[in-house]
Parts: structure tokens; C-alpha cells; sequence
């Protein structure tokens, strides 16, 4: 009996450590990812500023620099175009189909809470008023944060170009950020509304 229980004791140990591991990689080891991934983009958007590139962005290309001042001075992502797991990886993703940056209609950015830098794990501390700056290629683009709101996944019309107006033709530029709810679940959705509030040509990103 006393052999079992050792045996018992150890393989809990054991199981202990990899649980660890596991979970260090998760919050560390994918972080590492997106960071890398994140340089990359950062200077795709740098280096294609200087030719104002024209047309729709592909899959897996660079965006937009999203900076939320409330989160720090430091908050700075590049917006990979695509909402794929391939694409959440490395960074904040825009729903393809949504709006571009300043265009009238919902500009839709999705992004990961817990894992792979977790570049939206701190949206819940936004509120109404507080700015979210988009620079894009042609122009930097300030959202103010209008109101939050938790939804069930199947609660679609969030990312309509009106949100929560299925079928209604936008008037104005919009800003939707999404992320899952509550912190290490997809049981919900996070969700932060703004709207564009102001447009400034610039140099560079």
C-alpha cells in the first residue's frame, strides 16, 4: 500500500511540474511569439508608409499601429489584417470586410486576452471618453471610447457597420474592439465601442 501511495504521490508531482510548464509556456513562451511576430509588422508599416501603398491589405499584412494611452505609454501593437488563430498570434487582428481605419463604418480589431502577449487584456479598465489612436499608412486616427458591453459569441451584430443594426447603412467611422470574457474563458465577449472623433494627416507612423 505504502509503495502505491509513493507511486501515487510521485506521478502527482510530476503531473504538477508539466502543468507548470504548460502554463509558463502559455503566458511566457507565446508571448515571445507575438513579440517577433510584432517587430515584423511594425516595420512593414514603416518601411511601406514611405510608398503609400494603395489597395486592400492581405491576409496576414499590416494595418494599422493600434496605442491606447489609458494602458500605458508603452501600448503599442501593430493590427495584423485577418482574425485566424494564425493571425491572433501575432497581434490585434482586423476583421476582414470591416471598415479600414477612418472609413465610415465599424472598424472591427479583435484580440487575444490571456495568451500571446495578450494585447487586450486590459480593455475592461477603458471608459467612456478615453482615446484609442489608430495610425494607419495615410493618417492617425483618435476613437473615443462611447460604452462597453458583454455579449454571448453568437451575438454577431456587434461587428455590423452600425453595431447592433443589422442591415443599417453607417454615417459615421466607428471603432469595435473584441476580446474573450471573462479572463481565461470563451464562454463571452468583451466588447469597447468609440467613435472617430478626430483625423491628422502625419509623416510618419
Amino acid at each position: 500500500m505504502r509503495a502505491i501511495l509513493r507511486t501515487i504521490g510521485e506521478l502527482s508531482i510530476t503531473l504538477g511540474v508539466v502543468l507548470l510548464l504548460f502554463c509558463a509556456y502559455l503566458l511566457w513562451g507565446t508571448s515571445a511569439y507575438t513579440e517577433r511576430h510584432q517587430r515584423i509588422l511594425q516595420r512593414q508599416l514603416v518601411a511601406e508608409q514611405a510608398d503609400k501603398p494603395l489597395g486592400k491589405v492581405e491576409l496576414g499584412g499590416a494595418v494599422a499601429l493600434i496605442r491606447i494611452p489609458r494602458l500605458g505609454a508603452s501600448y503599442k501593437y501593430a493590427i495584423v489584417e485577418g482574425v485566424e488563430d494564425e493571425h491572433l498570434r501575432q497581434g490585434p487582428g482586423h476583421y476582414p470586410g470591416s471598415a479600414q481605419p477612418g472609413e465610415i463604418g465599424n472598424f472591427v480589431v479583435s484580440g487575444h486576452r490571456t495568451t500571446y502577449a495578450a494585447p487586450f487584456n486590459r480593455i475592461d479598465e477603458l471608459k467612456k471618453g478615453d482615446p484609442i489612436v489608430v495610425d494607419a499608412r495615410e493618417a492617425r486616427y483618435t476613437y473615443e471610447v462611447t460604452g462597453t458591453k458583454i455579449v454571448e459569441p453568437t451575438e454577431v451584430d456587434v461587428i455590423e457597420p452600425v453595431p447592433g443594426h443589422p442591415g443599417k447603412k453607417a454615417d459615421k467611422a466607428v471603432i469595435t474592439l473584441s476580446t474573450c470574457h471573462p479572463e481565461y474563458s470563451a464562454r463571452q465577449r468583451l466588447i469597447v465601442f468609440g467613435s472617430l472623433t478626430k483625423t491628422e494627416e502625419r509623416d510618419v507612423i
